[in-house]
């Protein structure tokens, strides 16, 4: 199984909209909450951007939600998501 990482907050309509699709893919996700840890590391790690959520497949940076669907759109998540994907 893939490591996916998601910098989110809890009341964010995004990050819940991109963890349910990880979810329904039956995807195990890290959840790193920003309002307690700060979005320094987010930020580095997610070369500048500052919005949530930001998604790390494989510590490859994917972008937020919208970046997040697209790819399922496109039929390029599942390939990152390897076997785990339904």
């Amino acid at each position: 199984m893939p490591l996916v990482e998601i910098y989110s907050t809890e009341t964010c309509p995004y990050c819940i909209r991109a963890k349910k699709l990880l979810t329904k893919k039956g995807v195990a996700f890290t959840t790193y909450d920003v309002d307690k840890t700060g979005r320094a590391e987010m930020i580095k790690r997610a070369n500048g951007r500052t919005t949530v959520p930001q998604i790390f497949i494989e510590g490859r940076h994917i972008g937020g939600c919208d970046d997040l669907f697209a790819l399922d759109a496109d039929d390029k998540l599942d390939p990152l998501l390897g076997a785990s994907a339904s």
